[in-house]
């Protein structure tokens, strides 16, 4: 602080609120993975037809957090994220396809 100067109280930048969203995202990233976890170890996952579709959902959320967020799509042209997102939902539903025609053969 420099004397006969004022002091003046700023807002939050702009780096420290994208610092605290990511920070969120994260942590919603990591209790997305441990519920996930526990379900598994409870059992759960295997216990319902519905299992494991509802845990492809969660991991296309998970994906596309991580896309719009970490990879900054967010700000990305509508073009990339339709293109990340649909191969996102491309690939979970290959795989949950896959799954039922295993299951049901």
């Amino acid at each position: 602080m420099t004397p006969g100067r004022p002091t003046i109280a700023c807002a939050p930048s702009a780096a420290t609120a994208g610092a605290r969203r990511l920070n969120r995202v994260w942590l919603a990233l990591l209790l997305a993975t441990a519920a996930t976890v526990v379900l598994a170890a409870a059992g759960w996952i295997g216990a319902t037809r519905w299992a494991v579709p509802l845990t492809f959902v969660l991991v296309v959320g998970k994906g596309l957090a991580v896309a719009l967020e970490f990879m900054e799509l967010r700000r990305a042209p509508a073009l990339w994220r339709a293109l990340v997102g649909g191969w996102l939902l491309l690939v979970a539903a290959l795989v949950v396809l896959a799954w039922a025609l295993g299951r049901a053969g």
